[in-house]
């Protein structure tokens, strides 16, 4: 009896060894992501996620270290889409909105930071005003914040970091918001999902002293080696963008919420699947984002053919929608409330 009460004990997770803001007990962060018109909930947004289901956790959002850099027509200045709107091709993003708007009162933030050809300068110190501006507003949200430094780090294709300059990178964020007491952040070292073995991940991770969380995309492969990674760090699992994408050898179909009968299917061979790796990995992972977009009406996704054929926008299925809300109910899915902070320690 002595032995199964300590057997008991030990399972149950002590606050002190949680990592920041990390929820306990087999909870998960539910946030929705990723720009105005996907969450909604606002007053020139007003179709979005939060126009259909209970106001999530947590909200997703994007911003960047590359000034000058353009994106389909937009030139970045650096912190691009925090205090003002921003549009890189796939929608509008402001986070302000959200910090003044008192429906997103007790909300957390997720935000993906790039620094995609700026990792050099950003080692070197070049853009250190940039992220004292950075880590001023993210004091000035009063509520958790997850940073996603260079996310993706492993997207070869489209991020092109160079390793050296990347873990520098991380280093001098992570020291500049030390010094600046920036207390309300967590750091999150997130993976593009698919593909990188332990020997990529090691060699890129920025060290257990200056990650709180790992974290991964989700889109067609639940992605095991990111957990194991996990679990040899003893990290919490961030999974920081999902949506369902139907691939098979290199070949995609349509994953359009708009259409009935698809939209069955991917429940089935989808969300059924996405929803099984968080509640059997309940140890680890403990936030998800799912992206609430109809990624082919952006435009830095009509062509690509990895989500072109997406609309993962729940509201667009009464049957998926249903089935979101069941599951969304269930105890462990950890939504807005009044005592959200609190629990998260903040």
């Amino acid at each position: 009896m002595l032995l199964l009460f300590f057997a008991l004990v030990g399972h149950s997770q002590d606050i002190g060894s949680l990592a920041k803001f990390e929820p306990k007990d087999g909870k998960i962060l539910v946030f929705i992501g990723q720009e105005l018109e996907a969450v909604g909930g606002l007053e020139n947004y007003t179709d979005g996620y939060c126009n259909y289901f209970d106001m999530p956790a947590g909200i997703t959002l994007y911003t960047n270290l590359s000034p000058g850099d353009e994106s389909f027509g937009y030139y970045n200045k650096g912190n691009d889409g925090l205090k003002t709107v921003a549009n890189w091709g796939a929608g509008d993003s402001c986070g302000q909105y959200y910090l003044d708007n008192e429906t997103f009162k007790n909300v957390s933030l997720s935000i993906g930071l790039s620094i995609v050809n700026h990792e050099k300068q950003i080692a070197k110190g070049t853009h250190d005003k940039l992220i004292t501006e950075l880590g001023e507003w993210i004091k000035s949200t009063k509520r958790p914040v997850f940073l996603r430094i260079g996310y993706e780090f492993d997207g070869w294709d489209w991020n092109h970091y160079k390793k050296k300059f990347y873990l520098k990178s991380w280093e001098r964020i992570h020291a500049i918001f030390k010094a600046m007491k920036v207390t309300n952040v967590a750091f999150v070292w997130q993976s593009k999902g698919i593909g990188s073995g332990q020997d990529i991940l090691e060699e890129w991770y920025p060290g257990d002293e200056i990650v709180d969380w790992v974290g991964y995309s989700y889109f067609g492969n639940p992605d095991t080696e990111m957990l194991t990674f996990a679990r040899t760090h003893n990290k919490p699992v961030f999974i920081a963008e999902a949506a369902p994408v139907r691939e098979n050898s290199n070949l995609y179909f349509n994953s359009q919420l708009t259409n009935p009968k698809v939209a069955k299917r991917l429940w089935g061979e989808w969300f059924i699947s996405f929803f099984k790796t968080i509640n059997d990995n309940s140890d680890i992972i403990k936030a998800f984002s799912y992206i609430n977009t109809n990624w082919p009406s952006q435009p830095m996704w009509t062509y690509n053919p990895t989500f072109q054929k997406v609309d993962s926008r729940l509201q667009m299925s009464d049957y998926v929608a249903k089935k979101w809300r069941e599951e969304l109910e269930k105890p462990q899915y950890i939504k807005s409330s009044v005592n959200l902070f609190n629990d998260l320690r903040y």
